[in-house]
């Protein structure tokens, strides 16, 4: 308990250092200003902010997923597609996002762009390890699925699905942080209703550091909350894969 407390408070005197030298609480408010601000988890707008971001980050979350796989196994079926698509992803993964935020509250409501802005961070990545998955499926276990006469569902279920099942949990784990850092990004350009970015953004404007870093917190705690969540689902479900 020492050991996981040490860091904890090492950091918290730094920040308590870094307030002495700043000394004005409009740059940096201290540890126990923004331990004060706490006490909005009372409220109720809290948690429908709360909610409502975490709502918009799943939904993101889902559809990202769900486009990558479809994608992913359209662009297996057809070359001429993967041509086509597989560029046009790598794109999106190298353009900012911030980019597509301010595209898309040209066309979109303020509480739909972050959705949108969270499945652009969770399809290129999911895409391409599973694409990738897809890819290296062994040849041999392909032509004996074709030799004992297997259909074509009965042959990604029994040797495509379980091949390309690590690097897709990989790849899903690995951009549930990205997708809700993403959603709380546009939340913060777009200021939609009820939205823990749009309580970022209010902090900033009236020049309330603890609030900003309270706020920041609540994110910090909730993401790493997600992702240790998702994590452990995702060896449980592997686990009982593996069993049946």
């Amino acid at each position: 308990m020492l050991r996981k407390a040490f860091p904890i408070v090492f950091w918290l005197l730094v920040w308590a250092a870094c307030y002495r030298a700043v000394g004005q609480d409009l740059l940096l408010a201290s540890p126990l200003q923004v331990a004060r601000r706490f006490t909005f988890v009372a409220e109720a707008s809290f948690w429908r902010c709360v909610g409502m971001s975490l709502w918009r980050t799943a939904a993101a979350y889902v559809l990202g997923v769900a486009i990558a796989c479809v994608l992913a196994v359209i662009c297996h079926a057809s070359k001429l597609l993967d041509e086509v698509i597989s560029p046009a992803l790598l794109v999106v993964r190298a353009t900012p996002v911030a980019s597509f935020i301010i595209l898309a509250l040209v066309w979109l409501s303020s509480a739909n762009v972050p959705i949108l802005a969270g499945v652009l961070m969770v399809v290129p990545v999911v895409f391409a390890n599973v694409r990738e998955g897809i890819a290296s499926t062994d040849r041999q276990l392909l032509e004996m699925a074709k030799l004992f006469g297997w259909s074509r569902w009965k042959t990604w279920r029994r040797v495509v699905i379980p091949t390309v099942l690590p690097t897709f949990v990989a790849a899903c784990q690995a951009c549930v942080g990205l997708c809700f850092k993403a959603t709380i990004a546009a939340e913060v350009i777009g200021v939609p209703k009820n939205a823990i970015g749009t309580q970022l953004y209010n902090a900033k404007i009236y020049l309330e550091s603890d609030a900003l870093l309270a706020w920041t917190l609540v994110v910090i705690v909730l993401s790493m909350v997600i992702e240790r969540l998702l994590k452990a689902a995702f060896e449980r479900g592997l686990r009982r894969v593996h069993h049946a």
